[in-house]
């Protein structure tokens, strides 16, 4: 009886979580199948990863979805990728909720499944196409890929990875 109480109580024991990369607020991402490395913001108030793209343009390949863009970065070569469709999101406006009685508009974004890498590790991660050519950083990294990284950010940090070795 006394073997099984005691394992009982073991299995009673916390389960103890492997302890989460802490990260800078920025850091350099690679992009393996894009052939880029950016500079990327990590944004633990946004949901999903956004990519600064332009000229999107959805199209069908084989009766699927699909979605052909250009970069929209500072050192862009102007070359034009295609990447099939995982889904399409909707996204608040933000700029709509300060205006009180209107509902908030959505915008629909393409969803695309990409590999990231960062620092030593790879993880594929659903990324959203929209121009953040105005924004500092061409790649925001939300809360559900860092969850995939297993990461913690600490924002009085930054590029903490070094440079991507995927």
């Amino acid at each position: 009886m006394k073997p099984l109480l005691a394992l009982l109580s073991l299995l009673a024991l916390p389960v103890m979580a492997a302890e989460p990369t802490l990260y800078g607020r920025y850091e350099n991402i690679a992009l393996p199948e894009l052939g880029q490395t950016l500079k990327a913001k990590m944004d633990t108030g946004a949901y999903t990863a956004s990519l600064s793209a332009k000229d999107i343009e959805p199209f069908t390949r084989d009766g699927e979805d699909w979605v052909r863009f250009r970069l929209a970065t500072k050192d862009a070569d102007g070359k034009v990728y295609e990447h099939k469709v995982s889904r399409i999101s909707k996204i608040k406006n933000r700029a709509d909720e300060e205006e009180e009685g209107d509902a908030p508009e959505l915008s629909r974004r393409p969803v695309v499944d990409l590999e990231l890498c960062l620092g030593d590790e790879k993880r594929t991660v659903e990324v959203n196409l929209v121009d953040r050519s105005s924004f500092n950083y061409p790649l925001l990294v939300g809360a559900k890929a860092l969850r995939e990284f297993k990461a913690a950010v600490n924002p009085a940090k930054r590029f903490t990875a070094g440079k991507p070795d995927c």
